[in-house]
């Protein structure tokens, strides 16, 4: 059994979409389109969690999934407490571990984590006790399962429940994105029928990641016919590591313009898991233009965390 399975093989954490089958992940995208009128305020709130308590654990910085989890949470009738390590023991020497522990024992059962290092977020379900659960809102440059699940939902929304006539590209700097590799665990799960990868060489990863996909530099190239562009946040802290020749360059040969978009199929789509560097991966006609799904996206993750949140807990 994986480390967030119990012993009937059902989900008592979520740390990846590696390993997940098909059935479990499109189980989860259908109780999101089934709650996303609840998700979006439309309808009254659920008590599916009345009485529970989540934190959301969080040692990184992060805008719309910080958010859309705690909002999700609310949503299902959750008491939620917001943990800023930059304002917590932890700036005095707390562990994360210590840190967990301290607000297990205040009865929170649900933890929302977000973490630097790779494999944090395991360590830490490994430790929780009997009846807490874990979520990975991102760790290192390993996973981001929630947000897997909520580009795969928007895709099917968009293009419907049959992944294998879709070709997706994935574009920037897919080596370091924890987003580029749950995007790919999904997909590969859900049967899409071509997978291409573009970026510099130097921000493509391994072979290993790249497994059954198309990979190349030559953007041009890649998007011909393509069904959805899912671009990708380059990280600028890579300019640093003289990774990338400089933030022109790199709109120049990787940037999705309006001219581009047309090298893709009619019906194309465009999705970003934010936050998007505009002028530098997309222009602000692409991100704002009629074939982006990028609002659809943020809302759908409202829905996706509930779906999540309530399957763990529920």
């Amino acid at each position: 059994m994986t480390p967030q399975l119990d012993n009937d093989g059902k989900l008592r954490h979520l740390l990846t979409l590696e390993g997940l089958s098909r059935e479990t992940i499109c189980g989860l995208l259908d109780r999101a389109g089934n709650i996303r009128d609840a998700a979006m305020g439309r309808t009254q709130k659920r008590s599916t969690l009345c009485g529970t308590t989540i934190c959301t654990l969080f040692f990184e910085p992060s805008t719309r999934t910080r958010s859309s989890f705690q909002i999700a949470a609310q949503r299902l009738g959750a008491d939620v407490i917001n943990f800023d390590a930059s304002t917590s023991s932890a700036r005095k020497g707390e562990t994360a571990l210590d840190t967990l522990k301290n607000l297990e024992a205040m009865g929170v059962r649900g933890f929302i984590v977000r973490h630097p290092e790779d494999g944090a977020v395991q360590m830490l379900s490994e430790h929780a006790g009997e009846g807490t659960t874990v979520v990975n809102a991102g760790d290192g440059r390993s996973a981001h399962p929630t947000q897997g699940l909520l580009d795969v939902l928007t895709l099917r929304q968009a293009k419907g429940p049959d992944f294998s006539r879709l070709k997706v590209l994935l574009v920037g700097d897919v080596k370091h994105s924890r987003v580029a590799r749950s995007d790919l665990h999904a997909l590969r799960t859900l049967g899409v029928g071509e997978i291409r990868v573009c970026g510099p060489a130097a921000l493509l990863p391994d072979d290993e990641t790249l497994a059954g996909c198309v990979s190349g530099d030559d953007f041009d190239a890649m998007l011909q016919g393509v069904d959805a562009v899912m671009m990708l946040r380059l990280q600028r802290e890579r300019m640093e590591e003289g990774l990338v020749a400089s933030l022109d360059h790199y709109h120049r040969d990787f940037g999705l313009t309006e001219a581009r978009l047309r090298l893709a199929a009619p019906d194309a789509v465009v999705l970003h898991p934010g936050p998007i560097n505009r002028g530098v991966e997309i222009t602000d006609e692409v991100a704002d233009g009629p074939q982006s799904l990028v609002l659809r996206q943020v809302s759908n993750g409202v829905a996706i965390r509930m779906a999540v949140l309530e399957a763990l807990l529920g």
